[in-house]
């Protein structure tokens, strides 16, 4: 005898998704007439809700717009520009700091040249602007005015480890000059902190803590500041000196 063709045959033991008789075929027609009859109440709702809020959402999305817009034409026509000509006098500001030309650097007796003061005051809304506040600071402490130097270092945007360690490091040098033995002291710290891993910033700046605790006399303190130099920034140029320090320390 023939077999039968079981072409389009649901095969046995699989559920049967096809209609049902009875009244549940009446109550899965009900659900779904109720699912999209809340469907389109809510599109109803959320249509009447923009109808009577049109010229608020409206201005709020303009005005947003608006804002973006003008981010990027002040970022274009004013911010660019403007760190243009302040990065081309800055070039011509630090030509006189590596020369040890600290005063010409501050403030260049050539009116077309700005020194890193003037750069600080015009365009302190540039990177370079701020990058001024730090070699100004820097010029204020080799010419011996420290209150100069704390005041355009505590102006410098720092970022990165590096530049912070160096920041709190100026300050600190300038407080010590300053005889304010307790603020350089502080100053240190945090530039050692922010020196994190790096064994150059960090172990100089470990190292002249040392040396204040030092001249203070306070030798616990710095007994224990050269201990930690000579052991976790070992490779530092500092710390091939701790030995010596530890051991005048100890006697």
């Amino acid at each position: 005898m023939a077999k039968k063709n079981n072409i389009g045959r649901r095969p046995s033991g699989t559920p049967n998704t096809g209609r049902t008789s009875g009244n549940a075929g009446g109550t899965l027609g009900q659900e779904g007439d109720d699912t999209l009859v809340d469907i389109v109440e809510v599109r109803d709702q959320g249509l009447d809700f923009f109808e009577k809020n049109r010229n608020i959402i409206l201005g709020v999305v303009f005005a947003i717009a608006a804002l973006v817009v003008a981010y990027f034409v002040y970022q274009t026509l004013v911010v660019k520009p403007a760190e243009d000509d302040a990065a081309t006098y800055m070039q011509q500001a630090q030509v006189e700091f590596e020369r040890d030309s600290f005063n010409r650097a501050l403030v260049n007796p050539n009116p077309a040249i700005l020194g890193f003061v003037d750069i600080a005051d015009q365009y302190s809304a540039t990177p370079s602007g701020n990058l001024a506040n730090y070699y100004a600071a820097v010029s204020y402490l080799n010419v011996g005015r420290h209150e100069a130097a704390i005041s355009y270092m505590n102006d410098f945007d720092a970022g990165g480890t590096m530049l912070a360690a160096m920041k709190y490091g100026v300050i600190g040098d300038a407080e010590s000059e300053l005889e304010k033995l307790d603020g350089a002291a502080a100053s240190y710290q945090k530039a050692i902190t922010a020196a994190g891993d790096n064994f150059v910033t960090g172990g100089y700046y470990l190292s002249k803590l040392a040396q204040l605790y030092n001249h203070q006399g306070k030798k616990a303190e710095a007994l224990e500041a050269f201990k930690r130099l000579k052991k976790e920034y070992g490779q530092s140029p500092e710390a091939a000196n701790a030995d010596k320090y530890i051991k005048m320390l100890e006697m």
